[in-house]
């Protein structure tokens, strides 16, 4: 399998392809999902509920459902402190954060809101939780963030992070899900509610100033001090994301030089160059959706971009261009666990399984103990809170790492620190970040990676979601012996929703999207670029063996 790529991909948005986002909206009001059919119910996958108002998969009943699921939830867990609640800047945030509001002030609970109506990045909301709880025992914050990250701007979503500050995992979502369901078919009986300009006027709603209380923290992550020393010119395009307002403060508060690109908001996201399939997309890592900023590289030293909540990165140098994930992720492992004294020795890296070999090669020659665990960032929550973990990343620019002390920064991604930590590489260094991959290359070797998708129903989702070990007919792979067959993460044992397939010189993975309409195919191979290919080709023949697998 190949990406089949749009013709499009990489140029400017057609106007045919721009969403109608009043249609968008009133779709949002009156369409009303059939909790028969199950791609209408509440589903929380990878990070939290996503969908459409014209699928009838993100409408108005679906949030007032979840939110007053969260509200039960809360009750049942005896969470009573405030709740921290963000949106990006998708068309649907804006109604879906009104029809929240409205059942959680009915419910009587704490709501902290952005002053100035500001959009709040996902990390900002994870920071917020963490700084409000610490030294508490009772009274404990949690928070939503209304944000389906770098998807379509037809999309919503809605994700719920407890009082542990990260995505929710799958012991909460499930309940919540479930809830929600019941409450989808009872027709919302039992469902409080509000008008929204009552709850806005509530007192149990508050106003709180996210961006400053974050901002004004970051030299505690960052070393800031190297970074303006160094007088290197910067520049970041916000993609008309939740930190488009975060940027020229993070500049003036600590005097750097840095040029936001684009201002931007526009929920139709029309200044964005098209994805790969002809879809628009905010994805920082994606070299297609990225054409503008690549086109500046020789302006900056460094320059960066952040998708649509702020929680995934996008690192652009003069040198290289657009950095793949994984090369990053590998440089920022190499430098923080040699640059951050206060660190002890005992904290490990944490990894997706689908995240690049590359990273284990770096731990080890830093003697760093490698955690792996399904794709996911809800498996890095309590070892980023036991201080076990200092730095979390996954294949898709999403990353969080320890402040300069080594305690807790964030337990969910942040994409803005990742950002500004290639700053501080490149100014602290004096070098281009993709030389320094180059000499990792060097070192320990040349990898090859690609990831596909494809288009795929919830059925044939859910096939290879259960893939085993005993539907590989065949023992060897790319004409190696395969070694290993895992469907569980070495680093927690928990299932990792396909299954990784291990020969001595690469590996695959095959695993249903939990945020898309997809199934992916990772392959890495420690050889070639045609080594690399009969690795997607065989686990691609795999897929259809599974699909077209008959009961008997």
């Amino acid at each position: 399998m190949t990406r089949n790529v749009s013709p499009f991909a990489g140029k400017s948005a057609q106007l045919s392809m721009l969403v109608d986002v009043p249609k968008l909206i009133t779709a949002y009001y009156t369409e009303v999902p059939d909790p028969a059919m199950i791609g209408q119910r509440v589903l929380f996958g990878t990070s939290g509920h996503r969908g459409s108002s014209f699928d009838k998969t993100f409408n108005e009943w679906h949030i007032l459902a979840i939110s007053q699921a969260i509200c039960l939830y809360r009750i049942q867990h005896k969470i009573d402190g405030p709740l921290f609640l963000g949106i990006d800047t998708h068309a649907l945030s804006v109604p879906a954060f009104a029809s929240a509001l409205e059942v959680l002030a009915a419910n009587g609970i704490e709501v902290m809101i952005a002053e100035g109506d500001e959009y709040t990045p996902t990390p900002v909301i994870s920071y917020a939780i963490l700084n409000y709880n610490q030294g508490r025992t009772t009274g404990l914050a949690d928070g939503i963030v209304i944000t389906p990250s770098h998807n379509p701007p037809k999309d919503g979503g809605f994700k719920y992070n407890p009082p542990n500050g990260g995505p929710a995992g799958v012991e909460v979502t499930q309940w919540i899900e479930e809830k929600a369901n019941e409450l989808l078919l009872n027709k919302l009986k039992g469902v409080k509610r509000i008008l929204f300009e009552k709850a806005l006027l509530a007192a149990t709603t508050h106003r709180y100033d996210f961006l400053n209380q974050y901002v004004n923290d970051l030299g505690a992550v960052i070393d800031m001090d190297v970074i303006r020393s160094a007088n290197i010119h910067l520049g970041v395009d916000p993609l008309g994301g939740a930190g488009v307002h975060y940027w020229e403060p993070i500049a003036e508060r600590y005097r750097l030089n840095l040029t936001v690109v684009n201002k931007i908001v526009d929920p139709t996201f029309r200044f964005m160059t098209v994805d790969w399939d002809g879809q628009i997309r905010m994805d920082p890592s994606s070299s297609f959706a990225m054409v503008r900023l690549v086109e500046l590289k020789n302006r900056f030293d460094i320059a960066f971009a952040c998708d649509t909540d702020h929680d995934r990165h996008g690192i652009v140098t003069q040198k290289a261009g657009l950095l793949p994930p994984n090369h990053y992720l590998s440089v920022a492992i190499y430098y923080l666990f040699q640059h951050r004294a206060k660190w002890p020795k005992s904290k490990a890296v944490g990894k997706t399984i689908v995240s690049s070999q590359m990273i284990n090669r770096v731990a080890a020659k830093l003697n760093a103990t490698l955690y792996e665990a399904p794709v996911g960032f809800k498996w890095f929550v309590d070892g980023l809170l036991d201080g076990s973990l200092g730095f979390c990343g996954e294949e898709s620019a999403g990353a969080t790492f320890n402040r300069l002390d080594g305690s807790v920064w964030t337990t969910d991604k942040d994409g803005i620190i990742p950002a500004l930590l290639s700053a501080e590489i490149t100014a602290a260094l004096n070098r281009d970040i993709g030389d320094i991959y180059a000499d990792l290359e060097k070192e320990f070797g040349k990898v090859f990676y690609e990831q596909d998708d494809a288009k795929a129903t919830e059925a044939e989702k859910e096939i290879l979601k259960n893939l085993s070990a005993k539907k590989i007919k065949s023992t060897h792979l790319a004409d190696e012996k395969i070694e290993t067959i895992l469907t569980t993460a070495p680093g927690n044992n928990a299932p990792i929703d396909g299954l990784k397939i291990i020969t001595q010189g690469g590996w695959v993975v095959v695993r249903p999207s939990g945020t898309e309409d997809v199934y992916k195919i990772y392959a890495e191979s420690f050889q070639d670029e045609n080594h690399l290919h009969r690795l997607l080709k065989e686990a691609q023949t795999i897929v259809n063996e599974a699909l077209n697998d008959k009961p008997t």
